[in-house]
């Protein structure tokens, strides 16, 4: 764990942990695919996934988040509810190690000078890189995947909920949608001219994940002073 919020902060290296307070902790919870292969619901979570975050609290409406999550994600055709995927019968799995940098907005004032409980709801969107297996089959052994390493990024929406348990810690519930600007993650559509390799599926729609779970946060660092000069 040391060595990912190194890796943090090196990817985000204008970060200061004094200027305002500061929320730094974990996201726990799960994740899933929509693509060509397998189950198509978009919210079910089913392998693990986890990460860091922190965010630096601007105003009590909006922050700014920065965040690194993995997971391991799957598609098997013959859980799918539609009879062509599972008369089809392929699977995947890949992993996905993200690096996410956007704005998080309250729909409540989330002001934390006030140590009252308070409760908001609230919407994350930014842009994600991320780090992904390239899959790739050959028509005459589709069912023997074969990888090399790969990058994309994506635009994250999420939508969650959170409140300050303790005068310093948030516990939040969040779900979140990622649309790639890929979509080979279940290796449906490789990047190559060779007729030897497999493509199929719907090769115009790209592919998404979700990670969906809980996060807790510290504050610390220097209240920030959100009134008027």
């Amino acid at each position: 764990m040391k060595k990912i919020f190194n890796l943090l902060l090196c990817f985000f290296p204008f970060i200061t942990l004094n200027a305002q307070i500061n929320e730094l902790g974990v996201f726990l919870g799960g994740s899933n695919f929509v693509g060509d292969v397998g189950r198509t619901t978009y919210i079910s979570p089913e392998k693990p996934a986890f990460g860091i975050l922190y965010k630096w609290n601007r105003s009590p409406r909006h922050s700014y988040r920065f965040s690194y999550t993995q997971s391991r994600v799957a598609g098997f055709d013959n859980q799918s509810d539609e009879t062509g995927r599972n008369q089809r019968g392929y699977s995947f799995k890949n992993n996905i190690k993200e690096f996410s940098a956007g704005l998080e907005f309250n729909f409540f004032d989330f002001n934390l000078h006030d140590y009252h409980t308070k409760v908001t709801p609230y919407v994350f969107s930014g842009l994600n890189f991320f780090l992904y297996d390239n899959l790739y089959r050959y028509t005459t052994s589709p069912n023997t995947i074969y990888s090399n390493n790969a990058s994309s990024l994506a635009i994250p929406i999420i939508l969650g909920i959170k409140s300050n348990v303790t005068p310093h810690f948030v516990l939040g519930i969040e779900a979140g949608v990622r649309y790639t600007f890929t979509d080979n993650i279940d290796g449906s559509n490789p990047d190559t001219t060779n007729s030897n390799i497999l493509k199929f599926g719907n090769l115009n729609n790209n592919d998404w994940y979700v990670f969906s779970g809980i996060t807790l946060t510290y504050t610390f660092g220097q209240k920030p002073c959100y009134c008027a000069d």
